[in-house]
């Protein structure tokens, strides 16, 4: 398989971009080699500018539902396009897809829309902060909500778990009021209210997808509830990822866990740039301009990611059963993949929400971001080459999620497990 056209193509935009890339994890440091270059997609497949194809298990990152260049999505994009770009103005489309989405969570009744996933959930933690009064926050190491100023934090020192900034360029005021508590240690997250009486909310991804796939247990969603409730503080659940992918009517209802925020994004916006943040009547009246919480956006709520999102939602809840097709192939999948690592004598961990999945080389389950840290990063990267040189396209990061489109047929299934046994047999062989 060549791969020369995107060589050379990186070598180009790494002198005109930052890295050659304009996301950090698509540059493939972590798994070595050079990112491909993608040209076209269609349904389930990728296709690079040297002209190979891969069955693609990123999915633009989890948006792509169903598979790239959905045939309904694409004609509501066309549609909304012949009208105008952008307005600046409300829109109908805005209304309606409002009203789909809250039709979807118990813990919703107003939601406002915005451009990305970062933008959702900065705008949800100011609210919660404007809501209570209050600075403090708590995020959970591992989790990822997008790179604003508080959120990107390292493990503190001293006797309390406020956080260092992680980034160059992040002043260390900026993160002075975010804890850090260990995901599924309840006793972390106590810690953490010892430690300040002034927390305005906790923040979670009740299904972590950028750790790889981690879900939170029940009983610790429940005891984090509990704990919010006694100590007055909010609780966001960080949806971006899991929203509509793991089941289409939130964490909620798989945990039994009600959010007071809930944070959205990816497949509301059909694989326009969207996201979302809702919550109950009372806090929602908090924003500006209906309270004193200022958030805004040109482009939010624009024609075009309104109508891609409208064909997405409405598409997803007149086929709501296709959440279990895709579990159970998503399941199957990662089974297959576990015999054969198995059967060349490795170890995987192996866990799917929905149409969601993860693996790990991991000899111990994985709870947390330490456990995902022990993993075997260098039998990732060198699964990740072997399956790509096979035809299939998967996250190039340990510490991603993978994800299954209704475009993804059981006999690709099939072949994916086979690949993966060719290519750990292969590895183990030397």
């Amino acid at each position: 398989m060549s791969i020369d056209a995107s060589i050379k193509a990186f070598e180009e935009a790494q002198s005109l971009i930052p890295g050659g890339v304009n996301s950090p994890v698509r540059a493939f440091k972590s798994v070595g080699g050079t990112p491909l270059f993608i040209t076209e997609g269609e349904g389930a497949y990728l296709k690079d500018i040297d002209g190979n194809r891969y069955v693609d298990f990123v999915q633009s990152w989890g948006p792509l539902i169903f598979g790239h260049r959905d045939e309904s999505i694409e004609n509501a994009v066309i549609e909304a396009v012949k009208h105008g770009l952008s307005f600046g103005a409300p829109t109908l489309a805005e209304t309606e897809l409002a009203k789909l989405v809250i039709s979807f969570f118990d813990s919703i009744d107003k939601v406002r829309f915005v451009s990305s996933g970062t933008e959702a959930v900065m705008s949800a933690i100011r609210l919660a902060r404007g809501f209570t009064g209050r600075d403090d926050i708590i995020k959970f190491t591992g989790c990822y909500h997008g790179h604003s100023d508080s959120l990107l934090v390292q493990a503190g020192s001293g006797a309390a778990t406020f956080g260092n900034p992680s980034s160059p360029g992040v002043p260390a005021d900026f993160t002075k009021h975010t804890l850090l508590a260990e995901y599924n240690n309840i006793e972390s997250v106590k810690k953490c209210f010892n430690d300040s009486k002034e927390v305005a909310c906790v923040i979670i991804e009740p299904i972590a997808g950028n750790m790889g796939l981690v879900p939170a247990d029940k009983e610790f969603l429940h005891e984090l509830r509990n704990l919010c409730d006694a100590n007055g503080a909010l609780l966001i659940f960080d949806e971006v990822m899991s929203g509509f992918r793991a089941t289409i009517n939130g964490a909620e209802s798989i945990t039994g866990v009600k959010p007071d925020i809930v944070t959205l994004g990816k497949v509301i916006g059909g694989g326009m740039p969207v996201g979302a943040f809702g919550a109950r009547a009372e806090i929602m009246s908090k924003l500006s301009p209906e309270g004193p919480v200022y958030q805004a956006g040109t482009l939010s709520g624009n024609p075009v990611a309104m109508a891609a999102g409208l064909a997405a939602l409405t598409k997803l809840k007149q086929n709501a059963r296709v959440i279990s097709v895709l579990e159970a192939r998503a399941k199957r999948l990662v089974e297959g993949m576990q015999e054969a690592a198995l059967a060349c004598g490795i170890t995987m961990q192996i866990d799917v929400r929905g149409s969601m999945f993860g693996f790990f080389f991991n000899e111990k389950p994985v709870k947390n971001f330490a456990d995902a840290c022990n993993s075997n990063a260098e039998l990732f990267a060198k699964f990740h080459a072997g399956m790509l040189k096979e035809g299939f396209y998967f996250a190039c990061s340990l510490y991603e999620t993978g994800f299954i489109s209704t475009a993804t047929t059981d006999m690709m299934i099939e072949d994916t497990i086979k690949a993966s046994a060719k290519v750990l047999k292969e590895i183990t062989n030397g």
